[in-house]
């Protein structure tokens, strides 16, 4: 055997095995806020939770509504199509890991790329969500929030709803957010 062959199987190797630990890996950032939630679900420290309007939890919701925040939240909470909220709590070493090699950096990027605007977060109540929106003018078919759990260091929760909102509507549902998230955990 050649010098030459004796180098080419382990740098082979070397290559094949940084390639797939870098396509399997958290290190290969989703593209869109479904393929977030697909990638990170069922990994330790995750939880995922979907909910779609049906018209019993719709009127349950809606008369909790009216005893929190009166007609704003009401109408929000009637425009809402689905929901999803992942969370995500470090209960390993490599959980904390993966917090610190820039999962909330992933979702910020995805809502960049998918054209999510910014909405202003300040009167929320206090809240540390970071909300975006999709849609037109006054008109959001979409809007996500990130932040994090208050009881948890290097936690992190990525909201997803669809539905026919105006940015009014979603500003008083970002303001419940937190309690929201919350209850869901």
């Amino acid at each position: 055997m050649t010098m030459l062959t004796k180098l080419r199987f382990p740098v082979l190797f070397l290559f094949l095995f940084l390639v797939g630990c870098r396509a399997g890996g958290p290190g290969t950032p989703a593209r869109t806020v479904a393929q977030f939630f697909s990638k990170y679900e069922n990994r330790e420290g995750f939880k995922a939770t979907e909910w779609s309007a049906d018209l019993l939890q719709r009127l349950a919701l809606v008369r909790a509504a009216k005893l929190l925040g009166g007609s704003d939240l009401t109408n929000a909470i009637t425009s809402i199509r689905a929901a999803r909220i992942i969370t995500f709590t470090p209960t390993s070493g490599s959980a904390r890991d993966l917090a610190q090699q820039g999962l909330r950096d992933e979702a910020a990027g995805i809502l960049r790329n998918e054209k999510y605007q910014p909405l202003s977060t300040a009167g929320f109540g206090g809240s540390s969500y970071q909300v975006s929106v999709r849609g037109s003018g006054d008109k959001v078919s979409e809007f996500a929030a990130l932040g994090q759990l208050p009881d948890a260091a290097d936690s992190f929760v990525l909201v997803s709803v669809n539905g026919s909102f105006t940015r009014s509507q979603v500003e008083t549902l970002a303001k419940h957010l937190p309690a929201i998230v919350q209850a869901t955990k």
